[in-house]
């Protein structure tokens, strides 16, 4: 019996994700201001760790251009020996969580809230890169890294060794684009490493004078955390980070295994193993001092694309990545970091959900608003405090939207006072619903009408029954409560 029955499929596709992770790697920790060779850990270790544990079959794990921005944020303000110590606590977190059964708990986050942070982590990371691509230092912040960009344009002008490295960044950008339209059979072949690739021999061929990837060997690059690096989790920054680590990791992950579980036909995700499997790849990434990870919807969807069947797929493609980094690290020093720059503009692009948000504006506009100040506070202060904003005004506005109440009161004269009631009476609007019952007339019958209501709370059922006992001692009726049909009459 063929213990490993789809072991031609998963070969095959371990290869394609192979392609795909290796210029991802490089870009998102070169973007993130690390060693190029972190990345390739990170991608090892989801892989061969991640790939492993039960959680999601197809998903694949690995750095991941949405924890770009927060990832560099952590170096510079805490240094790279901390950012192991951030990982490996987030990673604990996340296997605490899942070990609480806290991994459906994500998917009740807003898609808004999401979608914003990916819209936001895109802009800061297309501002950011252009200045890479352009060879030139890109400001601390988001906000700086827009506003400067004029100024930015006006430099590269006048210098042809930015126009020069420009042009390989946009040259990047437009063989990943216009890939998509060429045959099916030269598509086998990823767009981002076609790119790369391609810029690396036009550099080499033409002599460019365009910056490089500094390579320092794999065993160099990793950096077991020290006691002093430990010590750092004593400071409120650091905590907020590893708290911020934790919670944009694992939504991203799961929200992507929702995502990859449409694409295929096989197991659906265990959110709460998968939530372990990413805490487990998490702290083996922090005691090597590499780069935290996610799992990755462009890889994810490619290993499913390219006919994956089991979980032997993604381990296969960690084990490419660790031969790769291992015999062949000077190839890393050919590849132009323009080049890396570009990649990293067309996946910030496409973290911006542009269709998305003309269709949420359309049907949920106060949805879209809560998208777009997600993205822009995470421009304007930074990662973990604008998905805090978005969480908050989410909370608002589903507390206004479950409160929303209409009240309708018609009185013909003769006969009682009609008072309707429709939408949602809860605790949070008791106050106006009282107000207005008990300025109505106490001599005169009334009917409350509450068949209209979508939802009625205990607070507010025991609060217009207390009224109505009132109102029947005032007047000469009795109370009369048909619940069964939801009304409550008065007088």
């Amino acid at each position: 019996m063929n213990k490993f029955p789809h072991l031609r499929e998963d070969f095959a596709a371990s290869l394609v994700v192979f392609l795909v992770a290796v210029p991802l790697c490089v870009g998102v920790a070169v973007a993130s201001g690390v060693p190029a060779e972190l990345g390739l850990v990170t991608g090892i270790v989801g892989g061969i760790v991640t790939g492993l544990l039960p959680g999601s079959s197809l998903q694949v794990s690995g750095p991941a251009a949405g924890m770009t921005v927060l990832v560099f944020e952590a170096v510079t303000e805490f240094g790279l020996p901390v950012l192991g110590v951030i990982v490996l606590a987030a990673g604990l977190l996340q296997l605490g969580m899942g070990a609480l059964g806290m991994g459906r708990w994500f998917r009740a986050i807003s898609l808004s809230v999401v979608e914003g942070m990916l819209a936001g982590i895109g802009l800061v990371i297309i501002a950011g890169q252009l200045y890479a691509a352009a060879g030139l230092k890109a400001p601390a912040s988001g906000v700086d890294k827009i506003l400067g960009l004029p100024g930015a344009a006006v430099d590269a002008l006048g210098s042809t060794r930015a126009l020069t490295s420009l042009a390989v960044g946009a040259g990047t950008v437009a063989v990943m684009v216009l890939w998509k339209r060429l045959p099916e059979k030269v598509r086998t072949v990823p767009g981002a490493l076609a790119a790369v690739v391609l810029a690396t021999l036009a550099t080499l061929a033409f002599g460019l004078p365009v910056a490089t990837v500094e390579v320092q060997g794999l065993l160099d690059a990793v950096q077991v955390p020290d006691a002093s690096a430990f010590g750092e989790l004593a400071g409120v920054g650091v905590l907020g980070t590893v708290l911020a680590f934790t919670l944009i990791a694992s939504a991203e992950s799961l929200f992507s295994a929702a995502a990859v579980d449409r694409l295929h036909d096989g197991p659906r995700t265990q959110y709460d193993k998968e939530l372990m499997a990413q805490g487990a790849g998490n702290t083996v990434c922090g005691l090597l001092g590499a780069l935290p990870m996610t799992a990755v919807i462009v890889r994810s969807s490619a290993n499913v694309h390219a006919g994956a069947k089991t979980k032997a797929s993604r381990v296969l493609h960690g084990v490419w990545l660790l031969l790769f980094a291992a015999l062949l690290p000077a190839a890393l020093a050919l590849i132009p970091l323009p080049a890396l720059a570009g990649i990293l503009v067309h996946a910030g692009w496409k973290l911006i959900p542009f269709r998305g948000l003309v269709t949420l504006w359309r049907g949920h506009r106060g949805e879209a608003l809560i998208l777009v100040a997600t993205a822009v506070s995470i421009v304007v202060v930074n990662m973990f405090e604008g998905v805090l904003i978005g969480l908050a005004l989410s909370v608002v506005k589903t507390a206004w939207e479950a409160s929303h109440l209409k009240t309708e009161v018609i009185d013909k004269g003769a006969g009682p006072i009609q008072v309707y009631l429709s939408g949602n009476a809860t605790f949070l609007r008791l106050p106006k619903i009282l107000d207005g019952l008990e300025a109505l007339p106490q001599d005169r019958p009334i009917e409350l009408d509450l068949s209209g209501l979508h939802h009625l709370d205990h607070a507010c059922r025991t609060a217009l029954e207390s009224w109505a006992e009132r109102h029947s001692a005032a007047g000469t009726d009795p109370v009369r409560l048909t619940a069964g049909e939801g009304r409550v009459r008065a007088g």
